[in-house]
């Protein structure tokens, strides 16, 4: 894969069809993503930052395979956990809904809106089987909750008696989820 060529040719591309393309399956690549969304390169950390998030744009999730994907060729890499780690949120007043919106920012700099479109689900988080809160994003893609942004939110969800121990539940427009 030459890494020059694919970015002059993606870089034309408003939005990346990867859903269209049908290219060769190529196996796979030695790119790993850790649990804090860090990307490697033969355990290497990448240096450039536009160039992860080149790769994160042709990224998709399907039957549990994390695949890059081209014109050219689709190749598989490693996810440790989710790819991408939701670090920091803002709320954003939201015309007619009967609450503000949460406006979530990813590690590279992604902004998403918690909504029924992305919603919030909890999730087993690999290794230790404890639930965290993930937001579901196209392409079968997540984003993990940092652990300073849970508690950030956490502060502001709203306290309610469950079951078997208290439930944070916070609401963003017209949907509402549970935060943990």
């Amino acid at each position: 894969m030459n890494l020059w060529s694919l970015q002059r040719e993606l870089a034309d591309l408003p939005e990346y069809p990867i859903e269209q393309w049908q290219p060769a399956f190529c196996g796979q690549l030695p790119i790993r993503i850790d649990r804090e969304g860090q990307w490697f390169y033969q355990d290497s950390p990448f240096s450039r930052l536009e160039l992860v998030r080149l790769f994160a744009a042709v990224l998709s999730c399907v039957d549990s395979r994390y695949l890059l994907t081209t014109p050219a060729e689709q190749v598989e890499i490693e996810v440790a956990d989710a790819p991408f780690l939701a670090v920091a949120a803002h709320w954003q007043p939201s015309a007619g809904a009967p609450a503000a919106e949460l406006w979530l920012t990813g590690n590279l700099g992604q902004q998403w809106c918690v909504s029924e479109r992305l919603p919030v689900l909890l999730q087993a988080e690999p290794g230790s089987g404890q639930l965290l809160p993930y937001l579901q994003l196209p392409r079968g893609l997540r984003a993990k909750f940092s652990r300073n942004l849970y508690y950030q939110l956490a502060e502001q969800a709203e306290v309610a008696q469950g079951a078997a121990a208290e439930q944070f539940w916070l609401q963003s427009a017209d949907y509402r989820f549970r935060l943990g």
